[in-house]
């Protein structure tokens, strides 16, 4: 896992970013941005049971600013990401990117062959991310999330060969 790098807020400040594991101290940090980033976050329970696997759960943090953070799980000669986000505040500032790379390593470090992730067809912003990072579409999921009004949207199944 990367241990930091730095942020450059100005040309004159510098701000170590480095990740974390995900502990229960910062959960209500982690949930309040959850709830800002989605119209469906994952709930409590959710990270309760993250908390309790051996997931992988790390938070990109800035001083005491949570940039982001990512779930992932691993499978016999797999892994699977099962929730990446940025922090609304800072996201289009590549720190998709630099949560992708940690989770690629960390992938790599388990002997995975395979990255999965499902994301909403709708979600163009992040198929972007995934596409460019190496990702490709393998398969759709009907009606997988949850959505608006009580409908659901599908999800596309991506894969990334390690």
């Amino acid at each position: 896992m990367p241990e930091s790098t730095m942020l450059q807020q100005s040309p004159s400040l510098q701000t170590e970013v480095r990740f974390e594991p995900l502990v229960m101290e910062r959960l209500s940090a982690v949930l309040q941005v959850e709830e800002k980033a989605y119209a469906h976050p994952w709930s409590r329970a959710n990270f309760l049971d993250v908390l309790h696997s051996s997931y992988q759960a790390q938070i990109l943090m800035a001083d005491t600013t949570i940039l982001g953070y990512f779930v992932a799980m691993k499978g016999v000669d797999e892994a699977h990401l099962l929730n990446i986000t940025v922090n609304p505040t800072y996201q289009r500032q590549g720190w998709a990117q630099v949560m992708l790379d940690a989770i690629t390593l960390w992938a790599r470090g388990q002997d995975a062959e395979y990255l999965w992730l499902e994301v909403r067809v709708g979600n163009l912003r992040a198929l972007q991310v995934y596409e460019s990072h190496g990702y490709k579409r393998i398969a759709q999921r009907k009606n997988y999330y949850a959505s608006a009004h009580g409908q659901r949207e599908d999800a596309l199944v991506m894969r990334l060969d390690l």
